[in-house]
Order: C-alpha cells, then structure tokens, then sequence
C-alpha cells in the first residue's frame, strides 16, 4: 500500500472520502474500503468516490463505493460532492458532465456553493406497493432513481424505528435479490421530513440524495406536492426538481450543499487494524 491523497467531504451530512483517480494509479480492495470507510479505526464515510478518466465529451467518471466495500449504481449527495471536488481541482468547469454506473449526468456549481445535479429519469415505478412487514401491510412507491428505493409515508416521523423497521424492509423478499433503500417520509410544521435506512451503509444516514428524490415523486404521486419539493433530513435541506410530460417524470435535479471538511493522506496503517 501507499500513501493515497483524498478529501473529506459532506453533502448534508452523507460524508465520503474521495480520491482523484484518473490516473488509475489507485487500486482499492473491497475490504480496503471498509477499512477506510470504518469510524474510529480509520477515517470513516458512508461512502468512496474515485474520480476516474472518462470517455470524450465527459469530465469524469463517478465511481461509487458503499462502506461495505461494494460498488454502486450512483449516490445523488456524493455525485454533488464529487462535481465540487472536481470544480475546485481544476478538471470540471461549473457545468459539467460526468458518468457514474447509472448513466450520464450534469452538475452545477451554484453561486450560493450549493451544487445541482442531474439525475436519470426514474424507472421501474409501483406507485401502491404493498408490503407486509412488522405485523402488518406497509404501503408505499417503490421507484429507481439509480438505486432502489422503497417510500412509505408515516404520520410522526420522529417516533420511526427506521434501523429495525428500515433493514427488515431493505431485506424483504418483495425486493430480492437487490434489496432496497428505504425511505421515511413525514409531514411538518414547516412542511416534509425524510429519513433513510440506506443501503450498503447498513444504517440510517444523515441524508441520502437519491432517496429525497424518490420521496419527492412519491409525495408528487400522491397529490401532497409539486415541484420544486423541499424536504428536511436530519442533514440538512435538499431541493428537488423534476417535469411531468405525457405521464412520464423526465428532467429530474437534485439540490444540496457540498462541503469540503477535510484534505490529506491515507497513510497504509489505514487500511490495517
């Protein structure tokens, strides 16, 4: 192993670690990342971003790991915070395109530091579904926005068990074998909450992009909102956008803050203990 440069950084309280690997000169195991991604042994995230050499017409691509080591489709607040990471090295503009595995995508650095990105138009959407779970019928809008996610609106958010209630969702065997996030979407004062069991972090997380984006169609769906939605994770405020034409949801944005905490060296004794 060897000394690796990277950042640290958050987009409403999802942190990552990410690396500019465009070079291809970094080569990450999957239990070296759960090492890395691992609290109070190593530097520890709910994720890992490679930033990696990209076909003509793409600034880059987006190459995600969850802290479990497993690569995934895509993840809405670490492409934000990748897209900034990009802007402030020198290798994007403040538009830009990027591919992750899901597909292209497009970012911009918003004059507040905020970033918007796009994301894929939704797919493989069951507005009603019913699970049971729990002892009884769970109804919610299962939607790919890049990965899975199942929404279920509940009446007091506050009081969800979303790790119990989230990871015997996540596990069922309505979604097998892929599994799926699971979001909790609940009304407020000041309008909607959200929280998320997420998958491959195995926990509930302090947002998740890709989810305030299938919670936002869900409440759309559902008659409760239009865009652009606001919704409220105990991370922060991520806006989402969106179209609806001939009953198809095309041009779909998700908005949030994208911070650098830190910048440094992964020493070997980080991926050892």
């Amino acid at each position: 192993m060897k000394n690796i440069k990277f950042a640290k950084m958050s987009g409403n309280g999802n942190d990552f670690i990410v690396i500019d690997n465009r070079n291809g000169s970094v080569k990450l195991t999957g239990a070296g990342i759960r090492a890395l991604c691992t609290n109070h042994f190593s530097i520890g995230a709910d994720g890992l971003i490679l930033a990696e050499k990209a076909t003509s017409g793409y600034d880059f691509y987006m190459k995600f790991y969850n802290n479990d080591g497993k690569q995934a489709e895509m993840c809405g607040n670490g492409g934000r915070c990748i897209s900034r990471f990009a802007y402030i090295n020198g290798f994007a503009k403040k538009k830009m395109r990027f591919l992750a595995k899901d597909g292209a995508h497009e970012a911009e650095i918003m004059d507040n530091g905020n970033v918007k990105l796009r994301m894929i138009d939704p797919f493989d959407i069951k507005p009603l579904m019913k699970v049971k779970a729990s002892g009884g019928v769970i109804t919610g809008f299962f939607v790919n926005t890049g990965v899975p996610h199942f929404v279920t609106v509940v009446k007091n958010i506050d009081s969800v068990d979303v790790k119990k209630l989230g990871k015997e969702l996540r596990f069922h065997r309505a979604f097998y074998p892929a599994g799926t996030n699971v979001n909790f979407v609940g009304k407020t004062a000041g309008g909607f909450a959200i929280r998320t069991y997420e998958r491959g972090v195995e926990d509930e997380t302090l947002a998740c992009g890709t989810g305030a984006t299938a919670a936002a169609l869900a409440l759309y769906a559902a008659g409760s909102a239009k865009s652009p939605v606001s919704l409220t994770a105990k991370g922060g405020k991520l806006r989402i956008y969106f179209n609806e034409t001939a009953g198809k949801i095309t041009d779909v944005y998700l908005e949030g803050n994208a911070r650098v905490a830190a910048e440094g060296t992964i020493c070997p004794e980080a991926y050892k203990f």
